[in-house]
């Protein structure tokens, strides 16, 4: 681990002064308070789930990257969209990782669907399935979205075609989700696009990962695992660091030619 560190500074370090870039993460515990999420068959609610994770994560991301790392909630609270956001943007962070835990609504779907899933933002979903996954973590939000903030997702939505940060996006959700699922060998459910209100407003590459079946019998029973969701939260800072490291070396690599292309 000590080697993985190491390698991560070293490809953020700055060009002068030998000082090194300490990454910015923003990581989101999906609910909280009286949005309580989905729920176990055993009574285990998503919220809970969500926020075991993500304390997880952002512990592995300072351990290993050195990271500044910033919850969006820290207790059992309800935190409304625009709170989410705010906070976010004020963090500046490099990315966004929102964690949350999916369900299926009838016995015979809860009883057959497990998986990982990992999201980025889009004006339209990938699938039925991700339509419906992204309708059901929209709903509680919805309640507490301002108008502002709806009209903020209707201006983003109508940017991704030209936004770098959508781009950015596709790549962090390929980073994570593959760490996730070659480290729990959880069933792949594949990496899609939705329109979650959570990842909008976030000007940096932003994803939700759907960490499992919380409604599934024996999903469900894993996610309350400690060692399952260390491994999940190890994956996920893995997942970080190795998005963070591909855009390094791209960024190395444009600056590398912009200054040979400026060498007379």
């Amino acid at each position: 681990m000590r080697s993985l560190r190491a390698a991560v500074f070293f490809i953020l370090a700055l060009s002068g002064g030998g000082a090194f870039a300490v990454p910015r993460v923003v990581v989101d515990p999906g609910h909280g308070g009286s949005q309580e999420g989905a729920r176990a068959p055993d009574g285990f609610l998503e919220k809970r789930l969500c926020l075991d994770v993500a304390k997880r994560v952002k512990l592995e991301l300072e351990r290993t990257l050195g990271a500044s790392v910033t919850l969006t909630r820290a207790t059992d609270a309800a935190v409304s969209l625009p709170e989410r956001v705010a906070v976010t943007q004020a963090a500046r962070p490099d990315v966004f990782v929102s964690i949350h835990a999916n369900s299926m609504p009838t016995r015979a779907l809860r009883e057959g669907t497990q998986g990982i899933q990992t999201f980025f933002l889009s004006a339209s979903a990938s699938d039925a399935e991700a339509r419906r996954t992204a309708a059901r973590e929209n709903g509680e939000s919805m309640g507490n979205a301002t108008p502002a903030a709806q009209d903020t997702l209707g201006f983003i939505l109508s940017d991704l075609v030209r936004s770098q940060t959508h781009a950015e996006s596709s790549q962090l959700a390929y980073a994570v989700h593959g760490e996730v699922i070659s480290h729990t060998r959880a069933k792949d459910r594949g990496v899609q696009q939705a329109p979650f209100y959570v990842l909008t407003g976030v000007e940096a590459p932003a994803i939700l990962v759907e960490i499992g079946f919380i409604s599934h019998p024996a999903e469900g029973q894993r996610l309350r695992r400690v060692d399952y969701q260390q491994k999940l939260a190890r994956a996920v800072a893995r997942g970080v660091a190795r998005f963070l490291k591909l855009r390094d070396a791209k960024d190395r690599s444009q600056n590398a030619r912009t200054a040979s292309r400026a060498v007379p």
